[in-house]
């Protein structure tokens, strides 16, 4: 059925770190209305899709929204309204052609964005799918329930902390079902908060919802999350419930002297590699997530040689939901997997171009939250849809963060028959 829009409007909300973002509802002639919240990254690769603020020092600091607004209200809205879409690749090259620039620049991704996830869920609507449904069709993948990853303690740009790495997140890879990993990581993340309390550690929350102690080593915080996974009576590891980081690499390397600053050491890339074979040696690791700077290349793929073969070396800043990225990364064997966030290459369809190029070469996907959220829950569905049998959307904790988790058991109480798990590789 064609998506024909008659009407795009667009506000300035607020995500949940406080700051703008912008909420997108579309009208289709059929009488479908729907609306999509657009989030907003703090750790930022340089190549992703710009998303566009207004620099008004006079309003929320220069991060206020009001341009991108006005670009759905004014151009967008007049460029795809009256109009019949064949697809949803039709309204997202439209939009990709509107603004005319390679990063989405123009009229900005943080609009571009907001558009194409309100028409991906009319589209649905209007064939009768559920969104997760819809996206299977499009991409034509087996949908699957992905295994959550709870980001529990937050560092680096996430949190004001002494804590270089960004993200440490429980992965209930041995939970029988999506219900049971949501429990297991909601009964974790309980008792790290117990264990930190007793330990004299503050239990404030970081950006997305995990604790933000006042510690700056790793290890500390691996110790902990070891405990507190015993505590709740899991197994520490792949067959109960394991341990994924994201270091953000990017974000602790110095322009300077082109080293890795962590924990008052200055390392090079083949320290900092071997600093992390450490850490696998010694604690239940099963992924890193940008490990090294996306600007180091031939240090990733040292990484990718000698911890792939033990862990899942993910790639996110270096990457940015680029199809030709991972396809050059792919050839170079950088990583062995991929982020995705739909807002860094700025529509769905080429997000969904994005996780083609990694079936086809092999490289698992694992869908993710941005640090600044709304209530919006597509990525849940997209992760289903996708069957890329990964997911993080932060702690098992406020709204913004636990909306996308119970869409998943909303989804996997429907449909009983979904598989559940790390997609086969």
């Amino acid at each position: 059925m064609p998506l024909r829009i008659t009407a795009l409007h667009a506000v300035e909300i607020l995500d949940s770190r406080a700051r703008p973002t912008l909420a997108v509802t579309l009208t289709t002639a059929d009488g479908v209305r729907v609306r999509a919240g657009v989030p907003s990254g703090a750790s930022t690769g340089t190549r992703e899709a710009v998303e566009l603020r207004d620099g008004d020092p006079a309003r929320y600091h220069g991060q206020g929204v009001r341009t991108a607004v006005g670009h759905v209200n004014g151009e967008i809205a007049e460029a795809l309204t009256g109009r019949g879409y064949a697809s949803l690749a039709d309204v997202d090259r439209a939009l990709i052609d509107l603004d005319g620039t390679p990063a989405k620049s123009r009229l900005g991704a943080n609009a571009l964005v907001g558009v194409s996830l309100a028409a991906a869920r009319a589209e649905a609507l209007l064939a009768g799918r559920e969104p997760w449904q819809h996206l299977a069709a499009i991409a034509g993948t087996a949908p699957r329930l992905p295994v959550p990853h709870f980001n529990v303690v937050n560092g680096g740009a996430h949190a004001a902390n002494d804590l270089d790495f960004q993200e440490f997140m429980l992965a209930p890879l041995g939970a029988p079902g999506l219900a049971e990993a949501v429990r297991a990581g909601a009964e974790v993340y309980a008792r790290l908060k117990a264990r930190l309390a007793a330990e004299g550690h503050t239990t404030g929350l970081g950006d997305e919802g995990g604790f933000a102690p006042a510690v700056d080593s790793a290890e500390t915080v691996l110790r902990l999350l070891v405990e507190a996974i015993a505590d709740a009576g899991y197994t520490p590891g792949r067959d109960g419930v394991a341990i994924a980081l994201d270091p953000a690499a990017s974000e602790f390397r110095h322009a300077d002297d082109g080293l890795y600053h962590v924990a008052g050491d200055a390392l090079t890339s083949d320290r900092l590699i071997d600093r992390y074979e450490e850490i696998v040696d010694r604690f239940p690791v099963w992924s890193i997530e940008d490990g090294l700077a996306e600007d180091d290349w031939d240090g990733w793929v040292r990484l990718t040689e000698r911890l792939g073969p033990r862990v899942q070396v993910m790639g996110d800043d270096i990457f940015v939901t680029d199809p030709e990225i991972i396809a050059g990364a792919i050839e170079r064997k950088v990583g062995d997997s991929a982020l995705i966030k739909v807002n860094q290459i700025g529509t769905v369809t080429e997000t969904l171009d994005a996780m083609r190029v990694c079936r086809a070469g092999g490289y698992p996907q694992m869908v993710s939250h941005r640090s600044g959220e709304t209530d919006d829950t597509f990525i849940a569905d997209l992760a289903v849809g996708a069957g890329c049998g990964q997911l993080k959307s932060g702690a098992p904790a406020r709204g913004e963060r636990v909306a996308k988790y119970n869409r998943l058991i909303e989804i996997a109480a429907a449909d009983p028959a979904l598989a559940y798990g790390l997609a086969p590789r």
